[in-house]
């Protein structure tokens, strides 16, 4: 067998308050009610980054995000405090990639440049749309005016590596609306694009009752595809399903989650995925999701929702949700190093995707063909355990 090797290590923060729950959310997210205790939760996460350290010593954090909820209705020197922490206890790469989700609708004026001094490095902007009516239908805080302020006093704080979120198939939507919001996101000059269809998830607000003017199914694959022309025409490669990037600024965080690499899971509800090698085992944890509890069991075992041990029968399914979801595919090796499995453990599923025409192997790679991005969940379906 091949000795599974812990890949690199990220770091994920979990910031579980917004100002409004969206329609379509189903997120951890919490409407905040009154005041939001910023300091005390800096207090439970670094209690419980002290708990799960043993998982980790001695290895590198690559990367850090910190994802929501709105993490940018936290002050800087909240997140300050945090990265000052996270330094002290953990070995942190330098010139690590740390992300910050942002909402238009929190931004403030000089909250960017605190934020930049703090360490953080990039920032995710959740626009989801440029045009003020699919913004209200989609119950975002924000309009299109706000969404570009943003953006601009971002840059001019000095962050350069910039990624804008749009969805497309959206209540009332049409092609050229679609295409719109993105000639919009262009003028911006972003680093990065995240461009993904709106779907109805279960337990959301639209789940229970969808609205009436969706796209229908063609419409929606249309959008896709005249959308994915004028990313490309604009200079951003596609490299995973619905992310975007000019040349050398794709998301490392979010590379290493579809290269299956580890990250730790920090904040009410957050997951992680830890190797460890000395018994050659993956971990998966969750902590609780609501944030009370969480405030008062953090750095306990009751903060703690659930640890799986991923067994070999499951690692190859969870490795192709990851991998295929990106355009350079996998190595052979890769997997043999990230699962701890042989390669002829996945030749069966390999060669009957490759026949119907999913996907294509050439010097030991593993790549979705353009038939297979569009039928990725079939694709991945071939990897369940009996």
């Amino acid at each position: 067998m091949p000795t599974l090797t812990p890949p690199p290590l990220s770091l994920y923060v979990h910031l579980p308050w917004c100002v409004r729950k969206c329609p379509y959310c189903d997120f951890n997210s919490h409407q905040g009610r009154g005041p939001l205790p910023f300091e005390a939760y800096v207090d439970a996460l670094l209690a419980d980054l002290d708990h799960d350290l043993p998982l980790v010593w001695g290895r590198t954090v690559q990367t850090v995000f910190f994802g929501g909820g709105t993490p940018s209705l936290f002050p800087a020197a909240a997140i300050d405090r945090f990265l000052q922490g996270a330094s002290a206890r953990l070995r942190i790469a330098p010139g690590a990639e740390i992300t910050l989700e942002t909402n238009p609708g929190t931004a403030e004026h000089g909250r960017f440049e605190l934020y930049r001094q703090a360490g953080v490095n990039r920032l995710s902007f959740g626009i989801q749309s440029f045009d003020d009516g699919c913004l209200a239908r989609l119950g975002r805080i924000h309009d299109s005016r706000e969404a570009e302020s943003a953006v601009k006093l971002a840059q001019d704080a000095g962050f350069d590596n910039l990624n804008i979120d749009l969805m497309y198939a959206l209540p009332g939507q049409d092609l050229a609306m679609a295409a719109h919001d993105l000639q919009r996101a262009f003028a911006l000059s972003p680093a990065h694009v995240s461009h993904y269809q709106l779907t109805l998830e279960p337990n959301t607000v639209f789940a229970a009752r969808p609205p009436d003017d969706l796209p229908d199914e063609d419409g929606g694959w249309d959008m896709q595809e005249h959308c994915q022309g004028l990313l490309a025409a604009a200079g951003y490669a596609q490299y995973e399903v619905s992310a975007y990037a000019r040349e050398g600024r794709q998301c490392a965080h979010n590379l290493n989650y579809w290269r299956y690499g580890d990250y730790l899971g920090i904040g009410a509800g957050a997951h992680g995925k830890i190797t460890l090698g000395h018994d050659e085992s993956i971990h998966r944890r969750w902590k609780h999701k609501h944030p009370a509890r969480y405030l008062a069991d953090a750095g306990t075992d009751a903060a703690i929702g659930g640890d799986d041990t991923v067994g070999p029968e499951r690692r190859p399914f969870e490795y192709m949700l990851n991998a295929l979801r990106l355009v350079e595919g996998f190595s052979l090796a890769s997997f043999s190093a990230r699962t701890g499995l042989e390669a002829r453990a996945i030749t069966p599923q390999l060669e009957l995707a490759t026949a119907r025409g999913w996907l294509e192997e050439a010097d030991g790679r593993v790549r979705p063909t353009e038939l297979g991005r569009r039928f990725t969940n079939d694709v991945v379906a071939l990897f369940l355990p009996d």
